[in-house]
């Protein structure tokens, strides 16, 4: 039987210290993996400062000229000439069009030439007027001395108060044939159409030649419109419209307008949205066939330049609250206290400390849109504000035998 020699003391004390070396190896591996790792989340932080805040509601508008008129045709006819086009420029009074006066005219003729044969009729009255006084004044001299029958006398009475009341019959008739004389001349003064306003001619609904009928209806033939003055029309979501209000600061921007800023105040918002089935461009914008209920908002602003022109499409923006130079921080980096903190204002917010120590702050805000919020109290200008945080990264652990 073979029995191993027992380990002398050398061999002992040598395993010994290559278990106590590989030992500290592994903890000082274990060190060096600890020291490797960073901190166990990242803050993105950026400074509290300066800046401008607006809060305002969105919509979109159609531009249409403030003031305007349709010109239309008062009589039947057709039209013999248009002295202006599309585009053209007009001065108040200045003549537009004619109307055929062929069947104006001949009713003015005539009822000249009747009302100069009722003045011939009332002339002759009167002469007869003025023989009937003479024989009834004839009559009653007779009378006195019992010269002439009572019956002539009597005759002579009759006649003098017929012929007076032929002249009154006559005045009336006279009277009647001069106002509807009057008439026809202004429906012939209607063949010739005239400017009532300054302007431009935006719209043109007629052409020569063409036939109008004027018995139950007046047809259009042209708009004159006044653009150095527009009104936009916008509407307006029964959500925001609450926050909208007479006198309200307002700006849009236009298609292709190279980011141009018109600016306005609110004058008016209807008090109802468009009555379905339409509406003129007079009372409100055409209704939409959406289910969403939109409120028209009116408001006007200046053109001199010309560079708006009806119908175009305004990305209207108003300005429901603003603040200049004042303490801004994005929005997304507080924290609503309450629910009803948050309508009145108080939010928390995280600030990183110079030594890296992250705390709590309360916080009270003023203007605020969804982006950005103004600080009124709670945070000081240069201050991180903690926007954010993510997991570190751990780097690798390295060391050697």
């Amino acid at each position: 039987m073979h029995v191993a020699p027992k380990a002398t003391p050398f061999y002992a004390s040598r395993r010994a210290a290559i278990l106590a070396g590989v030992a500290l190896l592994a903890l000082a591996g274990t060190g060096a993996l600890w020291a490797t790792r960073g901190p166990a989340t990242i803050f993105e932080t950026m400074p509290v400062k300066r800046g401008s805040i607006e809060a305002s509601v969105t919509a979109i508008g159609t531009l249409q000229p403030q003031t305007y008129v349709d010109v239309g045709a008062q009589v039947s006819g057709q039209i013999t000439r248009l002295h202006v086009q599309p585009g053209s420029a007009v001065e108040k009074g200045q003549l537009l069009a004619e109307i055929d006066p062929s069947v104006q005219q001949a009713t003015v003729d005539a009822g000249r030439a009747a009302l100069a044969g009722l003045r011939a009729q009332l002339a002759d009255q009167k002469a007869q007027h003025r023989l009937a006084g003479q024989q009834h004044v004839r009559q009653q001299q007779m009378a006195k001395s019992d010269a002439t029958p009572l019956a002539e006398l009597e005759l002579a009475v009759a006649t003098l108060a017929s012929a007076a009341a032929r002249i009154d019959h006559l005045k009336a008739q006279i009277d009647q044939t001069q106002a509807s004389l009057k008439a026809d001349e202004a429906r012939l003064g209607y063949t010739r159409i005239y400017a009532p306003m300054a302007g431009s001619v935006v719209g043109l609904d007629a052409k020569e030649g063409q036939t109008l009928n004027a018995t139950y209806q007046t047809p259009t033939i042209l708009r004159i419109a006044d653009l150095s003055a527009m009104t936009v029309w916008t509407e307006v979501s029964e959500a925001d419209v609450r926050r909208v209000r007479a006198g309200m600061p307002v700006y849009f921007t236009t298609l292709g307008g190279d980011q141009r800023r018109w600016r306005g105040k609110v004058r008016q918002v209807l008090p109802a949205p468009p009555v379905p089935g339409g509406a003129s461009a007079g009372t409100a914008l055409a209704p939409s066939t959406s289910k969403v209920v939109l409120y028209t908002v009116l408001f006007d602003v200046d053109n001199a330049d010309g560079e708006l022109m009806p119908q175009m499409t305004a990305q209207v923006v108003f300005v429901t609250a603003a603040a200049d130079n004042v303490l801004a921080v994005p929005l997304p980096a507080l924290k609503p206290s309450t629910a009803e903190g948050a309508r009145a204002g108080e939010f928390t917010a995280r600030v990183m400390a110079p030594d890296g120590k992250v705390d709590e702050r309360e916080v009270t805000v003023g203007v605020r849109n969804r982006l950005s919020a103004e600080v009124l109290q709670g945070l000081k200008e240069g201050e991180l504000l903690v926007t954010g945080e993510q997991p570190a990264v751990n780097g690798p652990s390295r060391f050697q035998l």
